[in-house]
C-alpha cells in the first residue's frame, strides 16, 4: 500500500509485541457491542428522566397515565429535549469519527489491525468513564457529547468494526467471506440482545450507575484482549506515519484510480446501497426507545429491554437464514428478500399503537440484517489484499455519513411530526429502502455473479 515503507528487521520486530495467545477478532466485537448496547437505551432513559425532573414533569410510566391521549406540552418538551440531545451526541461523535476512522483504518493496512483495535477500545472505555461521572455526579448532560467526541477521536466503534471486518477479509477465502462477515455481525447481535435483556432488568432493580460500571469493566477487559491476545492478521506489518494525507489518498484511490471500469462502478453503487441501509437502520434505532417510552405505548424499562433484545435478534436469525438460503439462492436475492422484510417491519412500526403490534414489527425484521454482510463481502472482493483496511475504513466513513444523516433526519423529524403522525419517520425509512433494493437488482442484472468474479489486485 502507498505510504507503507518496509522496515529493517529490528523495526519490524518492534511492531510485533509478545502476545499471550492468537485469538480471533470476534470476542472484541462481542464485548464492544455488549458494552455499547448496555449503555445506549440507559442513556436515553436517563436523559428522559433527567429532563422530566428538571421540568417538573411528574408523569408516571404506568398504563393508566399512558392511556390518556390528551396533549401534554411538558411531556412533549421532554421528548423533544431527549431527541435533540441524542442528536447532539451523534453529531459530535460522527463528525469527528469521519476523519479519525478513515485515517486509522487505512493506517492499519501498514501497521496491522492491533493498533487500531487498541485505540478504539480505549476510546470506548473513555466514553463509558465520562458517562459514569455524569450519572454519579449529576453533571450537565453536555458531558455525554464530550464522551462521544473523545471516543470518536480514537476510532470509535466504527473504527473497531473497520479493523474487525478487514481482519476477517485478511484470513477468509472469497467464497467463505460472506458467511464470515455474517458471523461477525451475529456476534454484534447476540451481544446486543443479551445486553438489552440485562440492562432493562438491572435498571429497574438498581438504577443507572451499576450497568455503566459493568460496561467499564468489560471495556477494560476488551482493551487488554486487543493488546495482548488478538492474533494479528496482516502478514507483514510495517511502521508508517499516522498523521499523513497518504492514508486518506489511499481511500480516494479506491474509487478514482484507473481500474476495470465495472469493478469501480460496483464499488461506488454498493457503497451507496449500504449507505441507504445503514441510514434507515440507525435512524429507526435512534427513535425506537423514545417512541416506545411515550404514548400510546408508554413502555417501562423492562419492556424497553425486551424490545431492544428483539431489535438485535435479527443478527442471529439473519445468520441462520443466510446460511440456509445460500444453498438455493445467490447472495443478491437473499439481500432482496431481507430488504422486503425490512420494509414490512418499518410499515408495521409506523402504525403500531399496542405492544403486540410493536413486537410483530420486530418479528418481521428476522431477515433484515442479511443485507450488510452480503454487501461488505461483495465490496471486499473488488479490491486487493493490501487495500482491505482502506476499504473498510471507507465503509466506516460511509457508515458515519449515514449515521449523521440518520440522526439529523429521524431525530429532527420525530418531534416535528408528533402532532399529525408519530410513526411517519418509519414510513420514510420504508420508502428509502427501495433505493438499495433497486441498486442491488441493477448490479445483479449488469453482472450476474459479481461475488465470484475476481478483479486484478492493486499493487
Amino acid at each position: 500500500m502507498e505510504g507503507c515503507a518496509s522496515p529493517p528487521g529490528e523495526a519490524r520486530a518492534r511492531l510485533s509485541p509478545a502476545v499471550l495467545c492468537r485469538g480471533p477478532v470476534e470476542p472484541l466485537v462481542f464485548l464492544a457491542n455488549f458494552a455499547l448496547v448496555l449503555q445506549g437505551p440507559l442513556t436515553t432513559q436517563y436523559l428522559w428522566h433527567r429532563f422530566s425532573t428538571d421540568l417538573g414533569y411528574n408523569g408516571t410510566r404506568d398504563r393508566g397515565s399512558c392511556s390518556n391521549h390528551s396533549a401534554d406540552p411538558i411531556m412533549k418538551e421532554v421528548e423533544t429535549l431527549t431527541s435533540h440531545w441524542t442528536l447532539y451526541m451523534n453529531l459530535g461523535g460522527f463528525l469527528v469519527g469521519l476523519f479519525s476512522s478513515t485515517l486509522l483504518g487505512a493506517w492499519s493496512d501498514c501497521v496491522g489491525r492491533r493498533p487500531l483495535l487498541v485505540l478504539a477500545s480505549l476510546g470506548l472505555l473513555l466514553q463509558a468513564l465520562v458517562s459514569i461521572f455524569v450519572v454519579q455526579l449529576q453533571l450537565h448532560v453536555g458531558y455525554f457529547v464530550l464522551g462521544r467526541i473523545l471516543c470518536a477521536l480514537l476510532g470509535d466503534f466504527s473504527g473497531l468494526l473497520a479493523a474487525g471486518f478487514a481482519s476477517v477479509a485478511d484470513v477468509s477465502s472469497s467464497r467463505s467471506r460472506t458467511i464470515r462477515m455474517a458471523l461477525l455481525e451475529a456476534c454484534i447481535g447476540v451481544a446486543g440482545m443479551l445486553a438489552s435483556l440485562l440492562g432493562g432488568h438491572w435498571l429497574r432493580a438498581q438504577g443507572y450507575a451499576n450497568p455503566f460500571w459493568l460496561a467499564l469493566a468489560l471495556l477494560i477487559a476488551m482493551t487488554l484482549y486487543a493488546a495482548f491476545c488478538f492474533g494479528e492478521t496482516v502478514k507483514e506489518p510495517t511502521p508508517a506515519r499516522l498523521f499523513t494525507l497518504r492514508h486518506h489518498r489511499s481511500i480516494v484511490k479506491l474509487y478514482a484510480s484507473p481500474a476495470p471500469e465495472k469493478s469501480r462502478r460496483h464499488l461506488a453503487l454498493y457503497s451507496l446501497a449500504i449507505f441507504m441501509v445503514v441510514t434507515v437502520h440507525f435512524g429507526a434505532q435512534d427513535i425506537l426507545t423514545l417512541y416506545e417510552l411515550s404514548r400510546p405505548l408508554c413502555w417501562d424499562s423492562k419492556l424497553i429491554g425486551y424490545g431492544s433484545a428483539a431489535q438485535h435478534l435479527p443478527y442471529l436469525t439473519s445468520l441462520v437464514g443466510l446460511r440456509l438460503l445460500q444453498h438455493c439462492l445467490a447472495d443478491t436475492w437473499v439481500a432482496e428478500i431481507g430488504l422486503a422484510f425490512n420494509i414490512l417491519g418499518m410499515v408495521v412500526f409506523a402504525f403500531a399503537t399496542i405492544t403486540p403490534l410493536m413486537f410483530t414489527g420486530y418479528g418481521l425484521l428476522f431477515l433484515s440484517l442479511v443485507i450488510t454482510p452480503i454487501i461488505r463481502a461483495k465490496l471486499s472482493r473488488l479490491v486487493g489484499e493490501s487495500e482491505q483496511g482502506a476499504l473498510f475504513s471507507a465503509v466506516a466513513c460511509v457508515n458515519g455519513l449515514a449515521m449523521l444523516m440518520a440522526s439529523g433526519i429521524f431525530n429532527s423529524l420525530y418531534p416535528a411530526t408528533l402532532n399529525f403522525m408519530k410513526g411517519f419517520p418509519f414510513l420514510l425509512g420504508a420508502g428509502l429502502l427501495f433505493i438499495p433494493a433497486i441498486l442491488i437488482g441493477v448490479l445483479e442484472k449488469a453482472n450476474p455473479h459479481p461475488e465470484f468474479q475476481q478483479f486484478p489486485q492493486s499493487p
